[in-house]
């Protein structure tokens, strides 16, 4: 079951806005990560969730998406996310960001699969303007945001497939606006 999960857990950059997601819905999603391992148990990462059209679209318009792609314009007009979850740590309660990357990828994935059990899916967006969005968000001086999760009813295709001869992982799309992402083989992850 994990297995499946995993398989339908992509990045996804199109949505169908149609699809709402609740509040409530955004809560589970956290409170299946707040279980989650934390470095040396300090749990400093707090949650912001927007999930009301005005506030999704202000965090929307702080996030770049796609950087391997630069020629195209994503999410497609009309398909963006219909809810973000932005991963914050409380410098109050430790101001190390190095120490607790790991905690946010643990975090981050877990709420990806969470979603992805209830037909939803997501994508991990690194490229954000963080100053510029706690100070949107009216966060407090000690909350930073250190990842931005988009969340919605994935309308698109993504297809694994193999890395090419080449050794080139860029994902990329076709003139039907399928979204291929190259993976590697088994052989090739396992060092013996």
């Amino acid at each position: 079951m994990i297995r499946d999960l995993v398989e339908k857990s992509r990045s996804y950059r199109g949505y169908d806005e149609g699809v709402r997601l609740t509040r409530e819905q955004l809560e589970g999603f956290v409170d299946c990560a707040r279980l989650c391992p934390s470095s040396i148990n300090r749990q400093p990462l707090k949650y912001y969730l927007a999930w009301e059209p005005e506030k999704v679209s202000l965090i929307q318009g702080f996030t770049k998406w796609a950087a391997a792609l630069p020629n195209m314009t994503l999410p497609h007009p009309g398909k963006c996310p219909t809810a973000f979850i932005v991963v914050c740590q409380d410098t109050s309660i430790d101001a190390d960001p190095q120490r607790y990357q790991r905690d946010v990828g643990i975090v981050a994935q877990t709420i990806l699969l969470a979603a992805v059990e209830q037909g939803y899916g997501g994508c991990m967006i690194g490229n954000f303007r963080g100053g510029p969005l706690r100070e949107a968000l009216q966060l407090p001086d000690a909350i930073r945001p250190m990842l931005v999760i988009a969340l919605g009813k994935p309308d698109e295709k993504v297809v694994l497939t193999e890395v090419s001869a080449d050794g080139d992982t860029g994902y990329y799309r076709d003139e039907n606006d399928v979204h291929y992402v190259p993976k590697r083989t088994l052989a090739e992850e396992l060092l013996n």
